[in-house]
C-alpha cells in the first residue's frame, strides 16, 4: 500500500541551509516497509533497469467496473448554468486557481480556463485572480457559468494529425484504457503559453475519442525536463489521479547533473519558496515564513555517482511540488542543476568538453495508485543529451539508486 505523505507545517529555520543539508539516514532493506508492488523478500530493485509496467490486478478492475456501472451523469449536468460562489475546502488549501478548476470540473478545457479567468468572470473574495494565483481554505470562489468546447468531429485524422498521433504514441511507456504516461522530450511544453504553438495539451487533441473527449493533464513538468508525463484518458481517471497527487500518494523520482559534490551525500532541503516576476522572466527565490505568496517546500536528495567531484549524479524526492522547485532548491545549496538557464549562476564555471549546455534533469520515475486498484510504475530512460552526459562521464546508469531510501515525509 502507499503511505501518505503528512502535511507538515514547519517552523521557520534559523542556520543557514545554504551551508548546511540536513541528512537523511538510509532505511535498512530489511526492516523497510515494501515498496508499492514490490514482492515480499524481495531484493532491492535495480531502480535504473528495465522498465515495468504494472495494469491494475484483473480482478479489481472487474470489481471496480461493476461498482461503475451505474450510468453516470454527464459532464455538461455537473456545470454550473449560473453564477455561483463556493467555498475553498482545506484539501484545496494552496491550490493555484487554474487547477482548483480542473479539479472541480475535469471536463473544461483550459483554453476555456484562462479565458474566464483572464476576463475577470471568476472572482476570489470579490477580486481579480490570476490563474497561477493560489486559493486558501475559506475564500469564497464566484465561478460564472461554464460550458465544454464544443466537440470536433470524429473522422479520418489529417496528415498532420496523423503525425502528431505517432508522435505521442513513440512518447508513450505506459498506457491502458484509462490513464497514459509519456515520456516528455527535452524543449516541448506540456500546455501553451506565450509564443508557444506545440506543446503536448495541443497534441492530445488528435485523441479524442467517439464523445469528443480528449486525455487531460493531471499534472506538468517542465519545458526543459524530460521524462514522466502523467496523464488521463477517462474523467475517472483524471478524478482520482488528481486526488492522488493531492493527498501527496504520487511519488516522483528525479535525476540530475550537477557540479561540485553536494554535503552531506543524502540530505533534506527544506525552505519557503516565492515567486520573482521582472520584465523579461519569472523565477521562484528563497523566502520566509509568512512572506506574501511564500509555500513551503522539501525535497530529499542522494549522490548517486561522481565523476571526479567535479560533476556529481543527484537523484531527487520532491515531497511538495512547487514551480522549480528542484530546480531552486539545488541552487539552494550552491549545486544548480548543469545547463539550467534560470538558476545556474556559478562564476567562471566551464561546461566539460562534450557536454551539451541543456537542462540536466529528468523526471526519472512515477508510482501512483490506479484508479481501479494496484499502482502504476513507470520509469523514463535518459534523454540523448544527458545519456551523452553519462557516456562521457563514465556514470553508470544501472546503478541501486539511493533515493529509494529517503523518507515520504
Amino acid at each position: 500500500m502507499s503511505r501518505r505523505i503528512k502535511r507538515m507545517n514547519p517552523k521557520p529555520r534559523e542556520r543557514d541551509e545554504r551551508k548546511e543539508a540536513r541528512p537523511f539516514k538510509a532505511r535498512s532493506t530489511k526492516t523497510a516497509g515494501p515498496r508499492p508492488g514490490a514482492k515480499s523478500g524481495a531484493k532491492p530493485p535495480r531502480f535504473a533497469g528495465e522498465r515495468t509496467e504494472r495494469r491494475a490486478p484483473r480482478a479489481a478492475i472487474e470489481k471496480a467496473a461493476l461498482e461503475t456501472s451505474a450510468p453516470a451523469k454527464p459532464v455538461e449536468a455537473l456545470l454550473p448554468t449560473k453564477v455561483q460562489t463556493v467555498k475553498v475546502t482545506a484539501d484545496e488549501n494552496n491550490m493555484r486557481v487554474d487547477r482548483f478548476l480542473e479539479a472541480r470540473f475535469p471536463g473544461l478545457s483550459f483554453s476555456h480556463i484562462q479565458r474566464v479567468v483572464r476576463k475577470g468572470e471568476l472572482r476570489v473574495d470579490g477580486k481579480r485572480v490570476d490563474s497561477k494565483d493560489r486559493l486558501e481554505e475559506g475564500q469564497s470562489v464566484r465561478i460564472p457559468p461554464l460550458k465544454l468546447d464544443t466537440p470536433k468531429a470524429v473522422g479520418e485524422l489529417s496528415e498532420g494529425a496523423q503525425k502528431t498521433l505517432v508522435a505521442l504514441k513513440e512518447m508513450t511507456i505506459y498506457e491502458d484504457d484509462d490513464v497514459l504516461v509519456l515520456n516528455k522530450p527535452f524543449g516541448l511544453a506540456v500546455q501553451g503559453g506565450s509564443g508557444t504553438t506545440r506543446h503536448i495539451d495541443q497534441m492530445l487533441e488528435v485523441m479524442r475519442d467517439s464523445k469528443g473527449q480528449k486525455p487531460r493533464l493531471v499534472h506538468r513538468i517542465d519545458k526543459d525536463t524530460s521524462g514522466c508525463l502523467l496523464i488521463a484518458k477517462t474523467r475517472f481517471a483524471a478524478s482520482h489521479l488528481t486526488g492522488a497527487f493531492r493527498s501527496r500518494s504520487a511519488r516522483k523520482t528525479y535525476w540530475a547533473l550537477v557540479p561540485g559534490l553536494p554535503k552531506p551525500k543524502q540530505g533534506r532541503i527544506s525552505t519557503f519558496l516565492a515567486k520573482e516576476e521582472s520584465e523579461d522572466d519569472t523565477i521562484m527565490r528563497i523566502a520566509q515564513h509568512g512572506d506574501e505568496g511564500a509555500s513551503h517546500a522539501v525535497t530529499y536528495y542522494a549522490v548517486v555517482e561522481t565523476a571526479g567531484n567535479k560533476l556529481t549524479w543527484v537523484s531527487l524526492k520532491p515531497v511538495t511540488g512547487r514551480t522549480h522547485q528542484l530546480r531552486a532548491h539545488m541552487e539552494h545549496i550552491g549545486h544548480p542543476i548543469v545547463g539550467d538557464p534560470k538558476y545556474f549562476n556559478i562564476e567562471n564555471w566551464q561546461l566539460p568538453g562534450g557536454l551539451q549546455n541543456r537542462l540536466h534533469l529528468l523526471a526519472r520515475r512515477i508510482v501512483i495508485p490506479h484508479p481501479r486498484g494496484g499502482f502504476i510504475d513507470a520509469t523514463a530512460p535518459l534523454p540523448q543529451h544527458m545519456q551523452q552526459s553519462w557516456n562521457l562521464l563514465g556514470l553508470d546508469a544501472s546503478r541501486f539508486d539511493p533515493i529509494e531510501n529517503a523518507p515520504e515525509e
